[in-house]
């Protein structure tokens, strides 16, 4: 099993840039892919970004293309997202997820954080 801790939430103005961090203890965090999610009251939850266990494969939602990196550093057990140009829309609870699967991660992901809000101010 995987345990997942988020942080890095926040408010931020439009424009501005945050960066969510994915600490990971249990099994070797190495094995597994990334993903990001986000959730909005009301709404359906939804894939932002995932990346492989090596880092070197990445996909991203087309909303958040060109604007967000994910990544992450095996040594520290971490993953990061990278928001840049965030805007209203981004509000959001971000959430960490884990899976051995760079596939399966985006829709049955195996494993959870807790989220931390992000909120976008206009």
């Amino acid at each position: 099993q995987v345990q997942l801790v988020e942080s890095g939430g926040g408010l931020v103005q439009a424009g501005g840039s945050l960066r969510l961090s994915c600490a990971a203890s249990g099994r070797t965090f190495s094995n597994y892919a990334v993903g990001w999610f986000r959730q909005a009251p009301g709404k359906e939850r939804e894939f932002v970004a995932r990346i492989s266990y090596v880092g070197n494969s990445t996909s991203y939602t087309d909303s958040v293309k060109g604007r967000f990196t994910i990544s992450r550093n095996n040594a520290k057990n971490t993953g990061y997202l990278q928001m840049n140009s965030l805007q209203p829309e981004d509000t959001a609870i971000y959430y960490c997820a884990a899976d051995a699967s760079f596939y399966r991660i985006k829709t049955n992901a195996a494993y959870w954080g807790q989220g931390t809000q992000v909120t976008v101010s206009s």
